[in-house]
């Protein structure tokens, strides 16, 4: 309520100075706690949390105590739980506690997924940090930032931080300055532009690249429904991963890892041992004689990714349940997902998603009109369904045999945002299962 307040009758210059004095109080107060850790901050538009999670994993499996802020997660050591904030970044307070457990727990490495929002709000301030990765760059969050170039430049404020910040001693050592990019994504040479002890890329198209930085360009990429795999540095890295999307995902966090001083053997055998990510392209079974995938993806980009990624399913038709979100938020991608959603899917049910304080129907009318305007027809292969849970057990009631149902942007998220900033309890997990035991 004050935060709001303070929202309406502040300038914004008197907002950012208030922003960024909380998050220099909120280090003292739990004194530094990122001094005592190897800081490793992931931005870009899509892939962020799901690089964290990989970084995370592969670290572990090489016997390193980690921890990590996740859209989807928290993680302190052994201990992991749900995100059920709808906030990437955490306040300046709460994610200075979490890296000071990090720091009691002996954790080494501490991962944070670094959000453009919350670098507008000084979040990332006090968080004092060794290594930055770029994961790639399309259209989000455009009507809060005020254009697509004010969204980069927020991003770049990571890398352009990383550089200003000063090295510390970790075991005895100074801990070197490193930037990370994905190459294939044209905007990776502005995020290596600044000054860093090593600059570092990845990908797997890419035919050029800034001078000074080293490349890994993996090749022979393949995908199926036990896994996704991709030859690198004369090693062949496999993976239980299902989702082409988390090739690059997957490339990120094995470079990362080699950049921190872990040999390829020792990565190449951390790979195979990897946990599947909630959330994503999670598949749900109950013993149905058909697919049913849960999905975060939301926006345009990682829609695409997904669409490429299910092909491995070989299904026979696509019913897909999906909206989008409310509060103002990339009001032009609700006509794209319809757009889109009409040329991939053989039936489209749009529902709702998180509202916040907007009306449910508005966004879904606008999916869905979008939808209508490519062809879909009403009551036949479009449909409309306020309520999440009746959407899906609708799709679920629809699918024979061989057809794969997917539903996309929540995933593995606890909760709903709806109106007056209330958040009530929500799994696309459980709702899928609740449908399913129906059956």
């Amino acid at each position: 309520m004050i935060k709001n307040l303070l929202k309406k009758i502040l300038p914004k210059t008197s907002l950012q100075a208030y922003h960024y004095i909380l998050a220099k109080l909120a280090a003292l107060f739990f004194q530094h706690p990122s001094e005592q850790l190897i800081v490793i901050g992931v931005t870009g538009t899509n892939g962020k949390s799901s690089t964290v999670q990989l970084i995370g994993q592969l670290l572990e499996q090489m016997g390193e105590r980690v921890g990590w802020t996740t859209t989807a997660s928290f993680k302190v050591a052994e201990k992991e739980w749900i995100n059920d904030r709808k906030m990437t970044m955490l306040g300046r307070f709460q994610t200075q506690r979490l890296l000071r457990r990090m720091v009691r727990a002996g954790c080494r490495y501490a991962i944070v997924e670094t959000s453009s929002q919350g670098i507008e709000q000084y979040r990332h301030i006090g968080i004092h940090y060794d290594v930055a990765v770029f994961t790639n760059l399309t259209p989000e969050h455009i009507e809060a930032h005020g254009g697509f170039e004010n969204y980069k430049q927020a991003k770049l404020k990571l890398f352009q931080t990383v550089a200003r910040a000063s090295k510390k001693y970790q075991q005895g050592e100074l801990v070197k300055k490193i930037f990370i990019a994905n190459l294939d994504d044209i905007h990776a040479k502005d995020f290596l532009e600044f000054s860093a002890d090593k600059k570092y890329g990845f990908g797997f198209t890419f035919s050029s690249f800034p001078t000074g930085v080293i490349p890994f360009q993996a090749t022979d990429f393949f995908q199926s429904a036990e896994g996704i795999q991709f030859h690198l540095e004369n090693q062949v890295f496999r993976s239980p991963l299902v989702g082409g999307f988390h090739g690059s995902n997957l490339l990120a966090a094995v470079t990362t890892c080699y950049t921190l001083g872990y040999p390829w053997a020792a990565i190449q055998q951390a790979t195979t041992r990897l946990k599947s990510i909630p959330g994503r392209l999670e598949k749900i079974d109950e013993g149905q004689s058909f697919t049913v995938l849960v999905d975060y993806a939301y926006e345009p980009a990682a829609l695409r990714a997904l669409y490429e990624s299910i092909k491995v399913f070989a299904y026979k038709r696509l019913i897909h349940v999906t909206g989008s979100a409310g509060g103002g938020r990339d009001v032009a991608r609700r006509k794209q997902i319809g757009a889109f959603s009409a040329k991939k899917d053989d039936v489209v049910i749009v529902t709702n998603e998180d509202p916040y304080d907007e009306d449910p129907w508005e966004i879904i009318n606008a999916v869905a009109d979008a939808a209508n305007e490519q062809g879909k027809e009403e009551g036949v292969t479009l449909y409309r369904i306020l309520d999440r849970q009746e959407a899906i057990t609708f799709a679920i009631s629809l699918a024979k045999e061989g057809d794969l149902v997917l539903i996309t942007g929540k995933g593995s998220e606890p909760v709903m945002a709806v109106a007056r900033g209330k958040k009530i309890p929500w799994d696309d997990r459980l709702a899928v299962r609740k449908a399913l035991q129906q059956l």
